[in-house]
């Protein structure tokens, strides 16, 4: 995870092992935020303007704390999935779930919810079923989206946007990567963001917090 601070707020952008190196992050320390926001790696324009956006427009003024229980990284994440599942709109019986977290396959399976797996690693769930890594083959059999913020960094994000734009079917996000620039697409396109900026639930078995985002509740 590539993470910026600007004043007191800390944007991120995931990043797979090795693709951004130690040299990357030095030289992006005492940076302008007009020059990161300009630097030819994907993962560094996201967290500075993530870190950015949050500077500007703190999460705390503007959208739902939820406070998670201290535990393990499995208990704190089965919190947090529950909170996250709870953003999609009643009525939703099918869900695209991009960005492949057990702890939310099983919330929703216990909420009787179908679903789709997409992660581009592909691969198998906890319960031995297929993880799809074409999200787009399979937007027009799913009547809502779930979808992780590391999306932000792939074509894939528009392509979930475009598809959200033109059908009106839900699309949520759960962000660690973007949850500041998430939020600003509410009403146009999407619909919720559980946003959770650093430091992130995993990184700390005490209490922990993340935001939700509701364009029902006009945040």
């Amino acid at each position: 995870m590539l993470s910026l601070r600007v004043g007191e707020a800390v944007g991120s952008c995931a990043v797979e092992p090795g693709e951004v190196g130690e040299d990357v992050v030095l030289d992006c320390v005492g940076e302008p935020v007009r020059k990161l926001l300009r630097h030819p790696l994907p993962a560094v324009r996201i967290a500075a303007l993530d870190a950015h956006l949050q500077h500007l427009r703190p999460h705390h003024e503007h959208a739902e704390a939820v406070h998670l229980d201290r535990g393990d990284s499995l208990r704190k994440s089965l919190h947090r999935s529950e909170h996250v599942v709870g953003l999609l709109p009643s009525g939703v019986r099918r869900v695209l779930v991009v960005g492949v977290v057990n702890s939310l396959l099983q919330r929703l399976r216990e909420r009787g919810i179908g679903y789709v797996a997409c992660d581009r690693k592909g691969g198998r769930t906890e319960w031995d079923e297929p993880v799809i890594t074409d999200a787009e083959s399979a937007l027009d059999d799913c009547d809502a989206v779930l979808a992780s913020g590391m999306v932000l960094s792939s074509p894939t994000f528009q392509t979930l946007l475009d598809h959200a734009r033109r059908t009106g079917r839900p699309l949520v996000f759960f962000a660690q990567t973007g949850s500041g620039i998430l939020p600003h697409f509410l009403g146009d396109g999407v619909t919720a963001v559980s946003a959770e900026p650093y430091p992130f639930f995993w990184l700390d078995g005490g209490p922990s917090v993340l935001y939700r985002y509701s364009e029902v509740a006009g945040r």
